[in-house]
């Protein structure tokens, strides 16, 4: 089990001290992902992606469940009650039906999710605008603590926040 811890640093030159001492730590750069305003240049250090930065991930789960769930029925519809004189295979039409649905939902969830801003990134939202840096840590559940009193004890400045990711 894996847990996103949420760093609130008040520059660039902090996050870039806290990032060297996390690597030596044994943390690598797929773990660490960084949020900042446009105009702030994180150069060295690892952006977050969509994945981090929106709803992408969460649409897509649902996009592709609803959507299976959706082409599985429309396919039992198909089966049970075939178009006159059509005979149909069920199975072929059911997993059809079923991946049909399913990347259709995938494509559709992901058009929306991808401009939806990320929910547990909300609350930072205001101090991000002023300038400060977000830095997200995805780690195992045993290290939360060891990593959070190890930022605290050399960067007592940090707001940390801890929450279970939505998509590691």
């Amino acid at each position: 089990m894996r847990r996103r811890l949420y760093f609130l640093l008040p520059d660039v030159a902090h996050c870039k001290t806290l990032v060297a001492e996390l690597r030596t730590q044994g943390i690598s750069d797929k773990q660490i992902h960084v949020v900042a305003r446009d105009d702030i240049k994180l150069e060295g250090l690892h952006q977050a992606n969509a994945l981090q930065k929106t709803e992408l991930a969460h649409g897509l789960e649902w996009g592709i469940g609803l959507g299976g769930i959706a082409g599985l029925l429309g396919g039992l519809l198909a089966v049970t009650f075939p178009p006159a004189g059509i005979l149909l295979a069920g199975e072929a039409i059911l997993l059809g039906t079923t991946l049909a649905g399913a990347s259709f939902g995938a494509v559709v969830s992901a058009l929306v999710a991808g401009d939806i801003p990320n929910h547990e990134l909300e609350h930072f939202q205001d101090k991000i605008a002023l300038g400060e840096i977000l830095l997200l840590l995805d780690i195992p559940t045993p290290q939360v603590e060891i990593m959070t009193d190890l930022i605290k004890s050399h960067h007592p400045e940090a707001e940390i926040g801890v929450f279970k990711p939505s998509a590691a």
